[in-house]
């Protein structure tokens, strides 16, 4: 199983900078740089609807589901 982050592909398509993001939302630039690479193993809630709220976007439009494609051996 695989989550994927898009919230890079979401915040160049509304034109806003990762410092500007992350001071609407209240976090680090450290923070939202893990986030929009995907260097994380969870987000908060809360988290999730101040970025959704800034962006004005909806979870789905930053997180994607890529189910594990079995081998064929």
């Amino acid at each position: 199983m695989a989550i994927i982050l898009r919230l890079d592909r979401v915040m160049a398509d509304r034109k806003i900078s990762l410092n500007e993001l992350a001071a609407r939302v209240g976090i680090s630039n450290v923070n939202l740089s893990k986030i929009k690479t995907g260097k994380i193993s969870a987000i908060r809630f809360s988290t999730l609807e101040a970025i959704c709220r800034e962006l004005d976007c909806q979870p789905a439009d930053i997180l994607e589901y890529c189910p594990d494609v079995p081998k064929v051996e």
